[in-house]
C-alpha cells in the first residue's frame, strides 16, 4: 500500500516540474528568440516479483514476469530550437538568422555567450551591442557620420558615411554552431554558454557552409505555441490531479484497513 502513495507522490512532483516548465514557456511567449523548453521523464526501478521464463510446478514456463513499478522521475528538459515566427521592424540593427547558427557576443568578463536574439544597438563609440550592452563578436565598430548601414545575408556590414559616395565595408558576422545545440546552458537574458554536452562552438560564414542567412530589419520571435502549451498544461494538470486521487484512494483503503476489528 505504501508502494502506491510514494509512486503517486514522484507523479505528482513530476508534473509540477512539467507545469513549471510550461509556465516558463508562456511567460516568454514574445520574447525574442527564445527557444521553449520540453520535460522528459522517466520511469524508476522495478521491483520484480517473477521474472519471465521461470518453470512452473506443471514444468512449463512463465511467458511475462512479474513487476511493480516505483513511480516517475524527471530525466531531463530539452531546449527545442525550431525558428520562431519572423518580425519586420525595419530597424537596420535588428537581425534575424533564417536557420543554423548562433550570434556572439563577448561577456564582461571575457567569456563569449551566444545568442539568436539579434536586437542589437549601438553604444556611444559606435560598436554593435547587445541590449545589455555586451559587444557582438568578432567587434564591430560603425563610423560617425554613418548615414545608412547594410548588412548583407553574408554577414557583411557596409555603411555610407557622409560626405561619401561609396560604401565601405566595416566588419563580417561570423556566426557559431553546436553539434547539440540542446546541451547549452541557458544564463538569461536570451544568452547561452557552452558545455561538454553541446561541445565546442564551430565558426563560419553566414549562408555558407550550411549557417543560416542574415536577414535586416528583422527579429526572431519566440517560438512557443500557446495552444500547444495549453494542451500540455491541461495534460499535465489532469496527471497531478489523477496522482492526488491515487494518494487518497491509497489513504481510504489504509484506514479500511486499520478501522478491521482485531482477531481475538
Amino acid at each position: 500500500m505504501l508502494r502506491s502513495l510514494w509512486s503517486s507522490a514522484s507523479g505528482m512532483s513530476a508534473q509540477q516540474f512539467s507545469i513549471d516548465t510550461i509556465s516558463n514557456n508562456l511567460a516568454n511567449v514574445n520574447t525574442t528568440g527564445f527557444k521553449k523548453n520540453r520535460a522528459q521523464f522517466q520511469d524508476l526501478l522495478y521491483q520484480t516479483i517473477r521474472p519471465a521464463g521461470v518453470t512452473n510446478n506443471i514444468g512449463a514456463q512463465y511467458p511475462t514476469p512479474i513487476e511493480i513499478g516505483n513511480g516517475v522521475k524527471v530525466s531531463g528538459s530539452t531546449r527545442i530550437f525550431t525558428t520562431g515566427t519572423p518580425t519586420t521592424t525595419n530597424n537596420p540593427l535588428d537581425l534575424m538568422i533564417q536557420g543554423q547558427g548562433f550570434f556572439q557576443v563577448q561577456l564582461p568578463n571575457g567569456s563569449l555567450a551566444y545568442t539568436k536574439d539579434g536586437s542589437f544597438n549601438q553604444d556611444a563609440n559606435g560598436n554593435i551591442v547587445t541590449s545589455d550592452g555586451y559587444y557582438l563578436e568578432p567587434q564591430i565598430t560603425i563610423p560617425s557620420g554613418t548615414q545608412s548601414i547594410t548588412i548583407l545575408q553574408n554577414g557583411q556590414v557596409n555603411v555610407t558615411v557622409q560626405g561619401q559616395t561609396n560604401t565601405q565595408t566595416v566588419g563580417q558576422i561570423q556566426l557559431a554552431n553546436f553539434a547539440n545545440p540542446s546541451g547549452l546552458s541557458a544564463l538569461g537574458a536570451n544568452l547561452y554558454q557552452e558545455t561538454e554536452g553541446s561541445g565546442e562552438p564551430t565558426l563560419g560564414t553566414p549562408s555558407l557552409d550550411g549557417y543560416g542567412n542574415i536577414a535586416q530589419g528583422t527579429l526572431e520571435g519566440s517560438n512557443v505555441s500557446v495552444v500547444d502549451e495549453m494542451v500540455n498544461m491541461i495534460a499535465a494538470q489532469n496527471a497531478y490531479e489523477l496522482c492526488a486521487r491515487a494518494i487518497q484512494t491509497s489513504n481510504d483503503m489504509l484506514q479500511t484497513a486499520n478501522s478491521l476489528p482485531t482477531a481475538l
